[in-house]
């Protein structure tokens, strides 16, 4: 007789079964035609010009870590509300501390610059014999912005 362990140990054995045969068999009996255009990149309707492995801008996953770590953070105020009028004033007061806490964090991305997706490249000071660290002065671009 299975115990409760060895059931749920089975049925994933039997899932990872389903899903073997599945791809064996969609291998086995699918057409291998390969020329160059279907073995091309496909960039949404552009021709593919260059290299596929590309470095990508670190803003792109910065951008995307701080809008799941802010999205997650929203998904709690679901929970909250259903149980909300059962709790009464130590929710309210709960979840202001928690939205408090939420937009001390946002203020904190914002203020350092992370949600701008053009960020001015950091001007590092120099060590000159004598002299000590200095900074470069402002170029006329820079001036500019």
């Amino acid at each position: 007789m299975l115990t409760e362990f060895g059931r749920v140990l089975l049925f994933i054995l039997v899932g990872a079964v389903f899903v073997a045969l599945g791809l064996v068999t969609a291998w086995l009996l699918r057409p291998s035609r390969p020329y160059p255009s279907k073995n091309a990149t496909y960039e949404c309707g552009e021709t593919p010009v260059g290299d596929t492995r590309i470095r990508f801008n670190i803003r792109f996953y910065v951008i995307a870590l701080i809008f799941v770590i802010f999205d997650v953070e929203v998904v709690f105020l679901f929970p909250w509300a259903l149980v909300y009028g059962a709790l009464g004033w130590f929710a309210f007061v709960e979840m202001l501390v928690f939205l408090a806490i939420l937009l001390a964090g946002y203020a904190y991305v914002w203020r350092n610059g992370d949600l701008d997706w053009d960020r001015p490249a950091p001007r590092v000071p120099r060590y000159e014999r004598g002299f000590g660290v200095r900074e470069t002065p402002l170029t006329e671009e820079e001036l500019v912005v």
